[in-house]
């Protein structure tokens, strides 16, 4: 399709995902970013969210990131994180412990704002997810 682009995301041990889309959606710091085809190339860094891949009008790939860098150049989109996780891979458990994690972390008194900021933003999204 004409209205398509390559996405890809990608950690350090495999490839997590990696088909055209029409539309995805980041959470940058600087806001939810939604990349089009013919898009403006980008670099910016993910905070704790959901990254949403349409690859059509029906078909929807959500995962979730905890951190990550994303480059948008010539309609190639790659996103390079440690942490993506396909929602469909993800249990009530598992989400209960990265939950669990994110609030362990937050009741240290060592904890620096930036660090406070950002477990702040995992547990909003951790919130969004329905399983």
């Amino acid at each position: 399709m004409e209205d398509n682009f390559k996405t890809e995301i990608i950690s350090p041990e495999k490839i997590i995902f990696s088909d055209n889309s029409i539309m995805t959606t980041l959470p940058s710091y600087e806001g939810d970013m939604s990349i089009l085809k013919n898009h403006i190339s980008v670099i910016t860094f993910l905070k704790p969210g959901i990254i949403k891949v349409n690859q059509d009008n029906e078909n929807i790939e959500e995962f979730f990131v905890k951190d990550g860098t994303v480059e948008f150049f010539n309609d190639v989109l790659v996103v390079l994180s440690s942490s993506a996780i396909n929602l469909k891979d993800l249990s009530k458990d598992s989400i209960e412990n990265l939950n669990r994690e994110a609030k362990d972390k937050l009741a240290k008194k060592d904890i620096s704002d930036h660090d406070r900021y950002i477990l702040n933003h995992q547990l909003d999204a951790l919130k969004e997810i329905r399983i």
